[in-house]
């Protein structure tokens, strides 16, 4: 009580709510605390033998967590908050959830690396046993690449659908974890029944795309592929009543940012995860071409980071260095010419992945198109004069790795210093620790995502042409009168370009 008292008496006269407020670092109602302690920069730790610690004064000024305090824009009491909370509408302002996030510490993650690593490594320093960790861990990963590759189509795709609700898991826990203490009603719910209302519309188009002849044998099928749309649309539409009528006072706002946290996350996982589904079928080299280089791109900026790097990068990932990305760059553009090369004379690779009806699995074999033909090139004469060669042999596709590897070391870190910006914006180091030394899932393949974009629009824009199977499937579900119209149309279009005779039209 003594030690109270001195520090009353220092400090001027007021209401005694007033002294006990400031003397706990709070301010009363309608007052604002100190710029640092508002931030959260100054935090007063109350010890057993404090008499602000006694029960009677901490009951009536709560912490800044607890259930008497708003959030660091004022501090009230209980029964004036709920007073006050009253009078507003939604009882919910955006500072508020905002405070939250920013009182709540950095999550940390412990230390995942595997014992066995921690006693080879004990004995270096953390930059090189960070070194060997991921070197490490990265060769298991593109050994396990390497291995869904030999596998097939099929598996790849379970493979990326694992990738695809993996990520979606982890973006959605960090939601849930900031926003925990609310308990907000069915947010978890409904963030993974949208989860299934978006893969049942895309994969349900994928399906009726390219299982066409698979799809109108089985009755069941065709139905659900006649459909498909107006199901979609009323599956997602009992999702959004479900959520109208979840929405509780005092959370309204916190609630719809939540629903446009689920939506956004759905828009970059889901749609991105069915673009990769799509470069698939159009050949396997579409798939492993772009994904390698993206590989490419992150290891050797991060080694030439580590032996060169000296000027930093940007502000978001300090780690990263001007020299990583320029050495990135040069040799994902190097390597992606490599490794089209090869993989240009394999059927396996280049053939679009086609279902076939006869023995229920999927094919690769196809005549390769002149994108996969070895041609000459002449080369210019600035570079003759440097290289000596006139003529170089090459496939046409190499020269669109050239502008997928240019992507890929160029614009697609952008995508990692967007989830470095995200996970800067909550305290988070990584999206989870599921891979030692790398973070989550989500954390490898932040420039995936937007690569699997940058190859669907190139590929539509630059190489797909009109596709004669499709139009072929869509020409036998119309009706009898409808094919021979269109029939009579084109046999008459193709007489006169000359293409048929007029003898064979009689016939």
């Amino acid at each position: 009580m003594t030690e109270l008292r001195q520090r009353t008496a220092r400090e001027p006269d007021g209401p005694p709510e007033d002294k006990v407020a400031a003397a706990s670092g709070w301010a009363r109602p309608g007052q604002r605390r100190p710029r640092e302690m508002r931030r959260g920069r100054c935090r007063r730790v109350l010890s057993p033998s404090d008499p602000l610690s006694r029960p009677t004064v901490a009951a009536g000024l709560g912490s800044a967590e607890g259930p008497g305090v708003r959030g660091p824009r004022g501090a009230r009491v209980a029964g004036q908050q709920e007073s006050e909370s009253e009078a507003k509408v939604d009882g919910e302002t955006a500072s508020d959830s905002e405070s939250r996030a920013e009182a709540s510490p950095p999550l940390i993650p412990a230390d995942d690396t595997p014992e066995v690593l921690n006693r080879a490594f004990s004995s270096l320093s953390s930059r090189w046993k960070n070194w060997w960790v991921r070197g490490i861990l990265t060769l298991a990963m593109i050994a396990f690449f390497f291995v869904i590759i030999y596998l097939g189509p099929l598996v790849l795709m379970i493979i990326v659908m694992c990738v695809q609700i993996k990520c979606f898991h982890e973006i959605i826990t960090i939601g849930y974890n900031v926003y925990h203490s609310y308990d907000l009603p069915w947010f978890r719910t409904l963030s993974w029944y949208f989860l299934l209302c978006v893969n049942y519309f895309f994969y349900g188009e994928t399906v009726t795309d390219y299982f066409f002849t698979l799809v109108q044998r089985e009755e069941p099928l065709r139905i659900l592929s006649k459909y498909h749309r107006f199901i979609s649309f009323t599956l997602y539409l009992t999702g959004f009543c479900m959520f109208v009528l979840s929405l509780v006072k005092k959370h309204y706002r916190l609630q719809f940012y939540m629903f446009g946290w689920t939506h956004v996350t759905l828009l970059i996982v889901v749609t991105q995860s069915h673009l990769v589904i799509h470069n698939l079928f159009e050949g396997m080299i579409w798939f492993i071409v772009p994904i390698s280089c993206v590989i490419c791109n992150d290891i050797m900026a991060y080694m030439f980071g580590f032996f060169f790097g000296r000027t930093p990068l940007i502000k978001l990932s300090p780690k990263k260095t001007w020299e990583g990305f320029i050495g990135g760059f040069f040799a994902t553009v190097v390597f992606g010419l490599l490794l089209s090369y090869v993989m240009s004379g394999y059927r396996c690779f280049v053939c679009p992945v086609e279902y076939n009806n006869d023995t229920n699995s999927f094919t690769v074999d196809c005549e390769p198109s002149d994108l996969f033909r070895l041609q000459e090139y002449v080369i210019p004469g600035v570079i003759q004069s440097i290289i000596g060669w006139k003529i170089v042999r090459m496939y046409p596709f190499q020269i669109h790795s050239i502008a997928l590897s240019t992507f890929a070391s160029l614009i697609g870190p952008f995508g990692g210093f967007f989830a470095s910006g995200f996970k800067r914006a909550f305290k988070i180091k990584d999206f989870a620790n599921t891979i030692p030394g790398h973070g989550g899932i989500m954390d490898r393949f932040d420039c995936q995502y937007l690569m699997a974009t940058f190859v669907n629009v190139y590929i539509a824009s630059f190489i797909r042409g009109p596709n004669p199977s499709k139009l072929i499937q869509q020409f036998l579900t119309l009706r009898p009168d409808q094919q021979l119209h269109i029939f009579n149309t084109l046999k008459s279009h193709l007489t006169d370009k000359g293409m048929l005779t007029a003898a064979a039209e009689d016939e």
